[in-house]
């Protein structure tokens, strides 16, 4: 007996291997991905059990299973899940944006104060390794954040190094969270950030690391990281850390990112 294979078939089969294959690199560095093999291996013997072998009674008690384990999954990757939404979301954003700034163009204006708020940035990043003072930065680019800038205490400054130096000045109440910086703003200091659950970050990064991958996991912004311990300057985006890069690296690199320039032509770092 031969099955009939139709051209809807074919596109159905794709759609399921894409979609199994998104879950998989968005759990593959994370804890869960034992869990999504476990159930994956529970699914197929299901299937072989309910619709090949037709094992009546067995097949009654998986099939019970797979309607209760439906409301289990949404407990046990309720992370996963609004990371896959909010990348998805972000993804769409990102090229509507796009498009509208390759039609309409971006002002020499903001191109210039963009230029400006990331020297002081990486000025301020500077000092702080040469110090051994740690700091975690966040730069938003289409996700505003609002929900961690809640977490913090409330700023709204215009981005200065100084000011950045004295919040993570190490007896400064507001050193131990992270700052985020948006629209060329200092939103907020001491702000709580979702902690990565990679299993491959490296035990000797700390707390301020594996929070820089985490709002980088979860959104579209950009990090950089000051280590205490050794002065390191790091950046993570995408969920990629990169660590201990210079000055002039962390310079071109936020360029790169943020406004696509490959070099800042106001100031430059001495």
């Amino acid at each position: 007996m031969f099955f009939q294979i139709e051209f809807k078939d074919i596109v159905d089969i794709f759609l399921v291997a894409f979609l199994l294959y998104e879950i998989y690199k968005l759990l593959r560095n994370s804890g869960a991905i034992n869990i999504f093999i476990g159930i994956l291996t529970f699914i197929v013997c299901w299937f072989f059990v309910s619709y090949v072998f037709k094992m009546q009674l067995l097949g009654e008690i998986m099939d019970t299973v797979v309607n209760v384990g439906a409301f289990a999954l949404i407990v046990l990757f309720q992370d996963e899940i609004r990371r896959f939404f909010t990348q998805i979301g972000t993804k769409r954003e990102n090229r509507f944006l796009s498009k509208m700034k390759k039609i309409f163009g971006e002002s020499e204006y903001d191109k210039k104060e963009t230029d400006f708020d990331l020297l002081q940035v990486v000025l301020a990043c500077r000092n702080m390794s040469r110090t051994n003072t740690g700091c975690l930065i966040v730069i938003t680019r289409r996700n505003a954040l609002e929900f961690y800038v809640q977490s913090g205490e409330l700023i709204e400054a215009k981005i200065n190094s100084r000011l950045i130096e004295s919040i993570f000045f190490k007896n400064s109440p507001l050193h131990d969270g992270a700052l985020i910086i948006s629209r060329h703003t200092i939103k907020a200091a001491g702000c709580i950030l979702p902690v990565s659950q990679n299993q491959s970050i490296p035990k000797r990064l700390g707390l301020r690391h594996r929070a820089a991958l985490g709002i980088t996991e979860h959104t579209d912004a950009v990090a950089i990281v000051v280590s205490e311990e050794t002065g390191h300057i790091s950046w993570a985006v995408n969920g990629n850390l990169t660590h201990n890069v210079k000055p002039e690296e962390l310079e071109y690199f936020l360029n790169t990112q943020l406004q696509g320039s490959n070099k800042v032509e106001e100031e430059k770092i001495k």
